[in-house]
C-alpha cells in the first residue's frame, strides 16, 4: 500500500511538473493558454512539489506573488500532513 502511495504521489508530481512546462511552451508560441486555476488545483492534490519545481525549472510564473507563495504554503502544509500522518498524531 506505502508503494501505491508513493508511486501515486511521484506521477502527480511528474505530470505536474510536464504541465508547468507544457504552458511555457505554449506562451512561447504565443498558443492558447493554460488558465491559472489549473496549477493550484494540481497542487492542492499533492502534485505541489511539482508544481514548485516546474515553475523554477522552466522560469515560468516565477515573478508572480501569488503562485510563489501560494504554492509554496501547499507544499508546507502538504509536508505537514504528510509528517503527522507518518507518525500518527492524526
Amino acid at each position: 500500500m506505502v508503494y501505491f502511495v508513493l508511486a501515486a504521489l511521484i506521477a502527480i508530481n511528474f505530470f505536474a511538473f510536464l504541465y508547468i512546462g507544457s504552458d511555457k511552451k505554449r506562451s512561447i508560441d504565443h498558443a492558447e493558454r493554460v488558465r491559472e486555476i489549473n496549477f493550484f488545483v494540481w497542487a492542492i492534490f499533492f502534485g505541489s512539489l511539482g508544481v514548485l519545481a516546474g515553475m523554477f525549472f522552466y522560469h515560468h510564473k516565477t515573478k508572480k506573488l501569488n503562485f510563489v507563495f501560494g504554492i509554496s504554503a501547499l507544499l508546507i502544509q502538504q509536508l505537514a500532513l504528510t509528517y503527522l500522518l507518518t507518525t500518527k498524531l492524526i
